[in-house]
């Protein structure tokens, strides 16, 4: 299991995988790279004999097979430099099946010979599977600094959560009012918020059931005045539709049943119903998500330049469908963003919505900020585990 799933000390993994690296590259120095690289060659040349030849140069087996074997093998010894390290291992091979019968045993006892070339050859191998190792750890170092960013950013978030409401509460304190009294601010912004909210929603409900399609996506469409109210301009063709066509005076829900009917029943209901099925069906899912969802400002509300902006398209866009008492829930959303305390408020309230009742223990206790030091010392070991190995040229 890697260090960046246990969150065990990646660090140290890494600086021991680089230990051992170092050691490797010790190794294959002390014998020379070049010199290990002739010796790898000319012990993948011999066991490729041995391996090749093995079935057919033995016992009963193919003459010819036998002969070749020998005298290939023959001549890479003979052609290996004299200054090769463990030349001797690829003579006493080679002594070893230069005989007139060979066996398996033999070619056994000639793999055998081979070893000391083998234990030099590993010496590269075991450098390369080293650089492996490190180049992992090194993974799993930056796979863990990834964790502890989240875990940091997850922390701070809590603490400016916390932080925000705090500085509310104690800003209410020099006015003379305790922390009932922000709850009690919080409270009735969010009623007016709410109160809103709800009324919109009826009152869409109403016109989307009421309403003729004409009029309803008429109305859609004219929204697009008002960048802040984010609806879905009806497509060209469904507008185009309603607009020309007798049915376009029905309310919505109708159509939609319509939909649903047989051509044969259709007909009893629109004069083409040809077109109907090309404009209305076809464009069920829009029409079905049509909803009071972009009129609506939702809780925690949103920052008081944004707020701002989007009241006054709101009172704007309501007075369109709605009566006078939506309207004035509108204007009483433009009056809530005009408090001084609007801001405060806000921030606390995001910090309620987002903060579990374990980040408030936490913060209560002072464990949010113990777990985010321990993250951020962590974080700078671990970076520097990687610095080092920048350094040493890993």
């Amino acid at each position: 299991m890697s260090t960046s799933e246990t969150g065990a000390d990646a660090g140290t993994a890494l600086r021991e995988a680089r230990r051992r690296l170092a050691d490797a590259e010790s190794a294959v120095a002390e014998h020379g790279e070049a010199d290990l690289e002739r010796v790898r060659d000319a012990l993948t040349r011999a066991e490729g004999l041995l391996d090749r030849y093995e079935d057919s140069a033995t016992g009963t087996g193919d003459f010819q097979a036998y002969v070749e074997f020998q005298g290939e093998f023959a001549d890479l010894v003979e052609g290996l430099p004299d200054d090769l390290p463990a030349r001797d291992a690829f003579e006493a091979a080679n002594g070893t099946i230069d005989q007139r019968r060979l066996s398996e045993s033999d070619f056994a006892a000639a793999r055998e010979h081979l070893a000391p070339a083998r234990e030099l050859t590993d010496l590269l191998s075991d450098r390369e599977q080293a650089g492996r190792a490190v180049r992992e750890a090194e993974r799993d170092v930056e796979r863990r600094i990834a964790v502890l960013d989240d875990r940091i950013a997850d922390r701070e978030r809590v603490l400016e959560l916390g932080d925000a409401f705090d500085a509310a509460s104690e800003h209410a304190g020099a006015d003379g009012n305790g922390g009932a009294d922000v709850d009690q601010r919080v409270a009735d912004l969010r009623e007016t918020v709410e109160t809103y909210d709800g009324s919109v929603r009826d009152a869409f409900a109403d016109f989307r059931r009421e309403a003729s399609a004409r009029e309803l996506l008429g109305f859609v469409d004219d929204t697009a005045h008002y960048p802040l109210v984010e609806f879905e301009t009806p497509p060209d063709e469904l507008l185009a539709y309603v607009e020309d066509h007798e049915v376009g005076t029905e309310p919505l829900p109708d159509l939609l049943e319509y939909a649903d009917y047989s051509a044969s029943k259709l007909g009893h209901y629109v004069d083409d119903p040809g077109a109907f099925r090309t404009r209305v069906p076809v464009h069920r899912t829009y029409l079905d998500r049509l909803s009071a969802d972009p009129l609506t400002v939702g809780w925690p509300a949103p920052p008081a330049g944004e707020l701002r902006a989007l009241a006054g398209e709101l009172v704007s866009v309501v007075a369109k469908f709605a009566d006078e008492s939506v309207v004035a829930d509108a204007r009483e959303l433009r009056r809530a963003v005009t408090r001084d305390d609007y801001d405060r408020l806000r921030r606390v309230a995001v910090a309620e919505a987002d903060l579990t009742d374990e980040e408030r223990g936490k913060l209560e206790s002072g464990a949010i900020a113990e777990e985010l030091e321990a993250a951020r010392a962590e974080r700078e070991r671990l970076r520097e585990a990687l610095e080092d190995a920048d350094t040493d040229g890993t």
